[in-house]
C-alpha cells in the first residue's frame, strides 16, 4: 500500500510562528524536503500580507518551488483573488479552507460557511474557464470538522453536507481537518467512511493535529477508513492563528516512521528528512521543534515498507545513545 504524505510546514507551520523565515531559507528547506521524497508540499498562503506577514513572499516561494522536478506545489488560498495570484505564480494545486464552524470561518476568512461554499464555486468556475496548460487542481479542506474551540461539538451531518456541496461546486477533492485536536479514532474512522461513501473518488485526505496526543492514533483510524493522503508538518510546527488552541500538526518524521513500520510505503527517506530539519532549526533558532523519532531514532531492525530501500543509517546512532541531536 502506498500513501501520499503532504508536507504543510512551509505554510501551516510557519504561519503560526511570529518570526518570519527568510525567503532564501524557505527555498533551501523546501528543496531539502523534496529531496527527502516528499512529493507534495504546501509552500505558502496567498492571503493579505498585513494579516500574515510570514506569507508575504508566497509568489517568490512558489516560483522557486515549481522548478523542483516531480514536486506538486500546493498553496492555500482563501478566495478567488488568492487563487488567481497562486495560479499566476505557477502553483500546481490550491487548497481552499472552509470551516464547518461558523465562528471559526468568520474569524479565519470573514465569511459564513455558506459564503465560503459560494466562493469555492466561483474559484472552480474561474479555473474551468482557463485556457491551455495543465489544469489547476482545486481541493477544499473542511476545517474544525471534528469540533471547534469556539463552538464546541460540530454536527457530523453538517460536515458531510458541506462536503457534498463543495464537491458539487466543482472541487477535485474534499478533505477533513481536525484543526484544534478534538478528534478521536472512532470519530475519525466514522467520518471518513461517510466521506468516502458520499464522495467516492472526490473524498480527500486527513489534516490532523496532535494537540491532545491523538494525532497518530487518528492516522491509523483514517487508514482503516481508506484515506491515502495525510498532511503533516516537519517538527510538528503549526496551527491556525484564528483557531484558539490550534497547536501541534502531526510530526512528519513520526508519521513517516509509523506508516513505514506498518508496511505502508511513503517513499520518504528519514535520513534526508532529518537533514531538512536541520535547516529549519538553523533558520528559526530557539523555536520549539517536536518529534519522538528525531529524538530516539528508529528501532533496531527497522525496515522501510519497500524492501529495496536500505534502512536509515543515521538513526542507528541516535537510537543507541538515546540522545536528541538537537539538544545533546
Amino acid at each position: 500500500m502506498q500513501v501520499l504524505v503532504s508536507e504543510v510546514g512551509p505554510r501551516d507551520g510557519l504561519q503560526s510562528i511570529r518570526r518570519t523565515m527568510p525567503t532564501e531559507a524557505k527555498h533551501r528547506w523546501i528543496r531539502a524536503l523534496a529531496a527527502a521524497g516528499l512529493r507534495e508540499i504546501e509552500v505558502g498562503s496567498f492571503v493579505h500580507p498585513k494579516l500574515l506577514p510570514q506569507m508575504a513572499d508566497a509568489e517568490a516561494v512558489v516560483r522557486e518551488a515549481v522548478n523542483i522536478p516531480g514536486l506538486t506545489v500546493l498553496a492555500l488560498v482563501p478566495n478567488l483573488k488568492g487563487a488567481q495570484r497562486a495560479a499566476a505564480a505557477g502553483a500546481h494545486k490550491i487548497t481552499v479552507p472552509v470551516a464547518a464552524s461558523q465562528l471559526h470561518n468568520m474569524a479565519n476568512v470573514r465569511m459564513t460557511c455558506e459564503e465560503s461554499i459560494a466562493a469555492v464555486a466561483d474559484i472552480c468556475r474561474w479555473r474551468d474557464g482557463l485556457d491551455g496548460g495543465k489544469r489547476l487542481e482545486v481541493e477544499a479542506g473542511i476545517s474544525s470538522a471534528f469540533g471547534c474551540t469556539r463552538e464546541g461539538p460540530v454536527s457530523e451531518d453538517w460536515v458531510i453536507e458541506m462536503a457534498v456541496r463543495l464537491a458539487e461546486a466543482g472541487v477535485d477533492s474534499v478533505g477533513l481537518s481536525d484543526s484544534v485536536g478534538f478528534a478521536n479514532p472512532a470519530q475519525v474512522r466514522r467520518m471518513f467512511k461517510r466521506l468516502v461513501a458520499e464522495l467516492g473518488p472526490k473524498a480527500g485526505g486527513a489534516h490532523l493535529h496532535n494537540t491532545r496526543g491523538q494525532g497518530l492514533a487518528n492516522v491509523v483510524a483514517a487508514l482503516d477508513a481508506g484515506v491515502t493522503t495525510f498532511d503533516a508538518s516537519q517538527a510538528g510546527i503549526g496551527g491556525c492563528p484564528y483557531a484558539p488552541g490550534a497547536t501541534g500538526n502531526i510530526v512528519t518524521e513520526d508519521l513517516v516512521y509509523l506508516l513505514e513500520a506498518m508496511g505502508v510505503d511513503t517513499g520518504v527517506d528519514l535520513d534526508a528528512l532529518f537533514a531538512a530539519r536541520a535547516i529549519l532549526r538553523e533558520a528559526l533558532p530557539g523555536e520549539a521543534l517536536y518529534g519522538h523519532v528525531p529524538d530516539a531514532g528508529v528501532h533496531k531492525g527497522f525496515a522501510y515498507a519497500n524492501p529495496a530501500r536500505p534502512a536509515p543509517a543515521s538513526a542507528a546512532g541516535q537510537a543507541a545513545c538515546g540522545a536528541n541531536p538537537e539538544t545533546a
